[in-house]
């Protein structure tokens, strides 16, 4: 509103128009299409069940709910009650980067941060996970995966 407000001072915004929000259209952000989303749910909850099977072997993790969904900017999150979310598009990367997102959500069980704790639990089923955080963006970076929310953008309209 400050800003509006200058512009208008300045005369930036002629008498007679306003300044309204709105948001922009998300291109090539994480949550796709629903269709592409109903395809791949189902091979995405196969995939993490057999992970999290695997790898809660070792670390003995209490989990409640794993939930695939279209989320807009997050491979994966968890919750301080212990429910696991995975984003459906987990499926459509390669096998090490997904074992990578699993591992980590997974270890938010045992360290609800990014502490040398939490690093310390990822290194112990995955060691190179530096790599593989790299590589993850790298890989939506080349499939034109932005991993951000839009922000809103300014247009000017006329008042009649």
């Amino acid at each position: 509103m400050l800003r509006t407000a200058i512009r208008k001072f300045l005369g930036l915004i002629p008498s007679g128009y306003r300044v309204v929000r709105v948001r922009r259209r998300r291109v090539g952000a994480l949550g796709g299409p629903k269709k592409a989303y109903q395809a791949h749910k189902e091979v995405a909850r196969v995939i993490v069940h057999q992970k999290l099977a695997k790898f809660n072997a070792h670390y003995r993790f209490a989990y409640q709910r794993v939930a695939i969904r279209n989320q807009r900017s997050r491979w994966g999150s968890c919750s301080k009650q212990g429910n696991l979310n995975f984003n459906y598009r987990i499926a459509l990367l390669p096998e090490h980067l997904q074992d990578y997102i699993i591992v980590h959500e997974l270890c938010h069980l045992g360290a609800f941060d990014h502490s040398k704790k939490f690093w310390a639990l990822v290194a112990e089923t995955i060691p190179n996970h530096d790599e593989c955080r790299k590589a993850l963006v790298a890989y939506a970076r080349k499939q034109k995966v932005v991993m951000s929310v839009p922000r809103e953008s300014e247009t000017i309209i006329e008042l009649r």
